[in-house]
């Protein structure tokens, strides 16, 4: 048998880790294995100046992993500007299991998991993500302290996507308050693209308000389900990022928002869930600018999940967590007012607020 090696300098030139865009600076990536079970894992801690890095493990079956690392790196480094957003002591980090989360996990996988989360000694903190749901988090909570949204019974907060959801749906209303000059959405055509724990979620707060929605996902199955629950139109048009509609809410994977689809998009209201949305920051930000669409940033509004997690370390209960929450909608109209102040993308804005209470942490922990 014979195997393919690739030389130093040739590895060099890749620059697979440190010379990727989406490194960004990251304080820590460990690398977790299990032969046993499986175990293919990538934990990325980015930043950890405001406190310890909380982010949720994510279960997906990537095409290959330099497709996990990029994913997990271009979501910690978000999770840093969620925290410092929301005002929350949480540095940014993310986990991601390569894997089929139907197939592929069980109790013992994640025990493992939990094993190589302990190890870190509560640099970082895990959470539910893609793929994972309370039962995943408490039995991680068996081998490991360092896990947050765990059930309910076991004294935690239980699943955080309603929260999430009422973030984004806070979020669009201010967006929407922004751009038509009147939160309300009564009558507002919104598109919304994944419809799984937060989507659905979202679709029934709209609904309740009035809203004509449409629904859009991979699973057949889950589209007749919440069309039939809140009364919800199925998308069938060819093409969705055209769709003629007013707010377009990404519920599924980031990256809807890129090149091939940045000036298709007739929404003139972009709020959803989906982490990292726009596929590069520094072109499709600038550009959706130009072409009068609000974006509001997906790691301001989706923040509802971390704020109601973070309860079980600063010892809030829910109805704190969803005040908090709900300020979602005031952050954003103070981003939006401070991007035009300044001549920033909401993007920017919103990331040039977070940098800044990071670096004022920075300058006094180093008194």
């Amino acid at each position: 048998m014979t195997a393919e090696i690739t030389t130093a300098q040739e590895l060099q030139k890749m620059d697979p880790v440190f010379g990727q865009l989406s490194f960004d600076n990251h304080e820590q990536i460990v690398f977790c294995h299990d032969k046993d079970t499986g175990l293919k894992a990538i934990i990325g801690i980015h930043n950890t100046v405001l406190g310890p890095a909380l982010g949720g493990t994510r279960m997906w079956k990537y095409n290959n992993e330099w497709e996990a690392l990029n994913d997990v790196l271009r979501l910690s480094r978000g999770m840093t500007y969620k925290s410092a957003i929301s005002g929350l002591n949480l540095g940014g980090g993310k986990a991601v299991i390569i894997g089929d989360a139907k197939t592929d996990k069980n109790p013992e996988l994640m025990r493992k998991f939990g094993e190589f989360v302990n190890s870190l000694s509560g640099k970082y903190i895990t959470a539910e993500d893609v793929g994972m749901v309370t039962a995943d988090m408490d039995t991680v909570r068996d081998v490991t302290p360092y896990v947050t949204g765990i059930s309910e019974a076991r004294g935690g907060s239980g699943n955080p996507s309603p929260v999430t959801a009422y973030g984004v749906y806070m979020g669009m209303k201010a967006a929407a308050k922004y751009q038509f000059g009147s939160d309300n959405l009564a009558g507002k055509k919104v598109l919304v693209q994944g419809i799984g724990h937060v989507g659905e979620t979202l679709v029934s707060h709209l609904c309740n308000e009035g809203a004509l929605v449409q629904i859009v996902d991979l699973s057949e199955q889950r589209l007749e389900e919440v069309s039939k629950k809140y009364g919800a139109s199925i998308f069938t048009g060819e093409d969705l990022y055209s769709a003629d509609v007013d707010i377009y809410a990404p519920c599924a994977l980031g990256a809807t928002i890129n090149d091939d689809t940045v000036y298709r998009i007739k929404a003139k209201v972009i709020a959803g869930a989906a982490n990292n949305q726009l596929a590069n920051e520094n072109v499709h930000g600038p550009i959706l600018q130009e072409r009068g669409i609000v974006y509001a940033p997906d790691f301001l509004i989706n923040a509802g999940g971390i704020i109601n997690v973070y309860g079980e370390i600063a010892n809030y209960g829910k109805e704190e967590a969803m005040r908090r929450t709900e300020n979602i909608y005031n952050t954003t109209l103070e981003i939006f007012d401070y991007a035009v102040k300044n001549n920033l993308t909401t993007q920017k804005a919103a990331m040039a607020i977070a940098e800044n209470r990071i670096e004022q942490r920075r300058k006094e922990n180093a008194k």
